[in-house]
C-alpha cells in the first residue's frame, strides 16, 4: 500500500507563491519549490532538493506531517495515460528496496502531469 494511497481524487497544480510561506521553514539554503500538486488537503511538492509529501491529519487539519524524499532514493518512476497529451493521468513513483510503486497520484486533465514528470527526470536521471 503506498503511501498516498488513502487519498481520493485527482492533483491539481498549486501556485508556489500560495505555498512559499508555508513551505519556508523547512526548505534548506538554495533549496527552492519547482511545482506544487494539491490532493484535496494533502500536497505533492517538488523542490531542486527534493519531494516532499505533506498529509494533513484528522478532521481539522491541525495536525501536518511533512515526508521528504530525497530524489536520491527515487529508483524508478512512471507516467500512464491514453496518449502523451495532458489527458488523466497517473504517476507512480518507486522508491529504493520496493517492488510496487511506493506513491501513486492521479492527474486530471489539465494539470500537466508532464510537468511533474519533468521535474522528476530532472533530479532523478542526474
Amino acid at each position: 500500500m503506498g503511501l498516498l494511497s488513502g487519498m481520493m481524487g485527482h492533483a491539481t497544480e498549486v501556485s508556489i507563491e500560495k505555498i512559499t510561506n508555508e513551505f519556508q521553514p523547512i526548505l534548506i539554503a538554495d533549496e527552492q519549490i519547482e511545482r506544487a500538486y494539491k490532493l484535496i488537503r494533502d500536497m505533492l511538492v517538488f523542490t531542486n532538493k527534493r519531494l516532499i509529501l505533506v498529509n494533513k491529519q484528522g478532521l481539522t487539519a491541525s495536525k501536518t506531517d511533512y515526508q521528504s524524499i530525497p530524489y536520491g532514493s527515487i529508483k524508478m518512476f512512471s507516467r500512464e495515460s491514453a496518449g502523451i497529451t495532458d489527458l488523466d493521468a497517473e504517476l507512480k513513483i518507486w522508491l529504493t528496496g520496493e517492488s510496487e510503486p511506493t506513491i501513486r497520484q492521479d492527474f486530471k486533465k489539465g494539470d500537466n502531469i508532464n510537468e511533474a514528470y519533468r521535474v522528476l527526470s530532472k533530479y532523478v536521471l542526474k
